[in-house]
């Protein structure tokens, strides 16, 4: 069991950690996200380039490094599927091929999600459109439709469901604390869909 659990979490990781939004931009646009905009990796900055298809090219992969890992390891292995989640959660945030510092997490978090459960992730993205549109913040939509399916989770009382989703929202909370700073001082840029 202790080999399997290695398995799991080091693939896991290993798939959540391609940074997809910088391999893209960097060998269709020759651009380096890292200096761009926020400087993150994720869709949302791949945006700034003014590409869209590159940005949707981006938030397809990065939902298909969650897909991938935690499908296989909900097939296989049930019972690691949670630990399978947060790696390959982790990974994208903190890829070890970029020195630890990646994305937000928040795409290939929805691909997890569409594993673990379809329902709450048709709620997360009604959620983030309808807030998206109201506010023009990514990252305000990311946090509330976050916090919405915990609480959703929560009453529906899926124990390991709703534990892992309380552990992602404080996540996505840190990695989305300098945003969160922005939007108090009204500096946060707003999406341009």
């Amino acid at each position: 069991m202790t080999i399997e659990i290695i398995l799991i979490f080091s693939l896991s990781y290993l798939s959540g950690s391609i940074p997809f939004g910088l391999i893209l931009a960097k060998f269709f646009l020759n651009k380096d996200l890292r200096k761009i905009g926020s400087k993150n990796i994720g869709a949302t900055n791949v945006l700034r380039t003014g590409n869209k298809l590159i940005a949707g090219l981006t938030l397809i992969f990065d939902i298909t490094k969650g897909v991938i890992p935690v499908l296989f390891t909900k097939e296989y292995f049930t019972d690691l599927v949670y630990l399978s989640s947060l790696a390959a959660f982790l990974g994208h945030i903190f890829p070890v091929w970029l020195k630890f510092k990646g994305g937000k997490g928040v795409a290939t978090y929805l691909g997890i999600l569409f594993v673990l459960s379809l329902n709450l992730s048709f709620i997360f993205c009604i959620s983030w459109i309808i807030i998206s549109l109201v506010t023009k913040y990514s990252s305000l939509s990311s946090i509330v439709s976050a916090l919405i399916i915990f609480v959703f989770s929560f009453l529906n009382y899926n124990f390991e469901l709703t534990s892992y989703l309380f552990v992602t929202f404080i996540i996505i909370l840190y990695t989305h604390r300098q945003n969160i700073v922005r939007i108090k001082n009204k500096s946060e840029d707003k999406i341009k869909l």
